[in-house]
């Protein structure tokens, strides 16, 4: 392929992928209008989210392995038809019925499409220099996903109605679609690899899908709750059946030889803290601003600008020079450090915060944080993996990623929440508790960015970079 069309490739995954980022925080501000209109009520409105969520992070390893088997352009076409019939159905949802089945579809559909645009790009981009510009670009739409989607989420519902974040995919869905059929290379299997470990494939669908179950569910149910204690016990012994089927079969679904790969392993644990730090940001600073301050849902989306401007420079015109000049470990340090700093400027705003003082200073940071931290972040979990298990390596990404954040909102909220019902029983109004819960929380979030901080810098092993005489074009087009 010519360098333009694998620019033109990389645009049309990174806007598949958008879509995907983009409903995994798009629906927050639209949840009371979504409860008024289909009649949910307070315990069910949560599945909403929840649905999207349990099977996202059920089909992420599943369809990762299916992109290596059946080739990735072709799982990757097939996920956005179905996300965007799918989204069609949520839109249009007269029940809410029809909308969490179609949301569940959705998380199915995305789990697909993410779980191989990784590693369509990683096939694309094997120059150095280009591949590290690449992955600034694909790094912002994960990590700016998230401010995008508030955003949006606002600015839809505050001047159309909730229906529009989800019609608004059809369109991109199919141009994503048609793009797609023109630009993607072909498959190139590899003869011989149409195995599917069938019996791994079922004990880890059903581990994940019934941890972020547990997860989810933990704070209205209870973390001491025997259906919690259940759920996650049930989900650790099919991980251990899975581990132990893996080291026996002779075909298996995930070689467990990935993870002693150094870098593949300490990224996991450096995505988790991450998501965990970057999900509850995204629902927390929302939350601390309509709930709190007063913000509408309108004003709530165009707070989140600041950041996602800061981050789109710095992910595509910054992040790749910076890998390139100092490899893979500084950019994440000082990434992940900034983002810790900027949860824990929220963790001292005050409940009569003004915009300018108090918000914005985070939000740049986070923008900062994010845009130079996430593209060292891929590179060390693709780096070292071989091109045939590329989308197996790109699932396991993407689960980490989804469990750490499920993982992480889920502890934030308890401990929130547990801070904010004791202030209650102390006699604060409930502004002040809840503000008094949300720092706390903000608090934790700052410390579980700080460790990600710590193990990338000092565990992964470094991957200089060589410089490469680039053309800026690719980058300035995506800017």
């Amino acid at each position: 392929m010519t360098t333009k069309s694998r620019w033109l490739a990389l645009y049309v995954l990174c806007l598949g992928d958008l879509m995907i980022v983009l409903d995994q925080s798009i629906v927050n501000v639209a949840l009371p209008s979504i409860r008024t209109d289909l009649g949910f009520s307070q315990a069910s409105l949560a599945w909403v989210v929840n649905a999207y969520l349990l099977t996202f992070g059920g089909f992420l390893l599943l369809s990762g392995r299916l992109g290596d088997l059946l080739g990735n352009r072709r799982v990757f076409l097939g996920g956005v038809v179905s996300f965007t019939v799918a989204s069609a159905v949520c839109g249009l949802a007269p029940t809410s019925e029809f909308l969490v089945v179609g949301r569940a579809v959705q998380g199915l559909a995305g789990a697909s499409v993410s779980a191989v645009a990784l590693a369509l790009i990683m096939g694309l981009f094997t120059e150095p220099g280009e591949r590290a510009k690449a992955m600034g670009v694909f790094g912002f739409v994960m990590s700016g996903g998230g401010a995008v989607g508030v955003l949006l989420g606002g600015v839809l519902t505050g001047l159309l109605s909730w229906h529009w974040i989800f019609l608004v995919n059809v369109p991109v869905g199919l141009a994503v679609v048609v793009a797609a059929r023109a630009v993607l290379p072909g498959d190139d299997v590899v003869p011989g690899s149409t195995r599917l470990d069938v019996p791994g494939a079922v004990l880890v669908t059903a581990a994940l899908m019934l941890a972020v179950y547990g997860v989810v569910g933990g704070n209205e149910a209870g973390w001491t709750s025997g259906r919690t204690l259940g759920l996650l016990l049930s989900a650790v012994a099919l991980l251990v059946a899975f581990v132990v089927r893996e080291s026996r079969t002779s075909a298996p679904l995930v070689p467990l030889r990935l993870f002693a790969l150094r870098n593949v392993s300490v990224s996991q644990v450096v995505g988790v803290l991450w998501a965990a730090a970057m999900f509850a940001w995204f629902f927390l600073a929302a939350l601390y601003l309509q709930q709190v301050l007063g913000y509408s849902a309108l004003e709530v989306g165009l707070a989140f600008v600041p950041t996602s401007l800061v981050m789109m420079v710095c992910s595509l015109k910054l992040s790749d020079r910076l890998v390139m000049t100092y490899g893979i470990r500084p950019p994440l340090t000082v990434g992940l450090g900034l983002a810790a700093v900027s949860l824990a400027l929220f963790a001292t705003a005050p409940v009569d915060g003004t915009f300018v003082v108090h918000v914005l200073p985070s939000m740049l940071l986070l923008g900062v944080g994010a845009g130079i931290a996430f593209n060292p972040v891929l590179l060390a979990a693709m780096g070292d993996v071989e091109p045939h298990e590329a989308g197996l390596a790109s699932g396991v990404v993407n689960t980490s990623f989804m469990m750490g954040g499920a993982l992480g909102l889920a502890v934030l909220v308890a401990v929130s929440d547990s801070r904010t019902a004791a202030l209650t029983a102390s006699g604060s109004d409930p502004v002040q508790a809840l503000h008094g819960g949300l720092q706390v929380a903000f608090a934790v979030g700052a410390v579980f960015a700080a460790l990600a901080a710590v193990v990338g810098g000092t565990l992964l092993r470094p991957q200089p970079m060589a410089a490469h005489a680039d053309d800026e074009e690719p980058v300035a087009c995506a800017a």
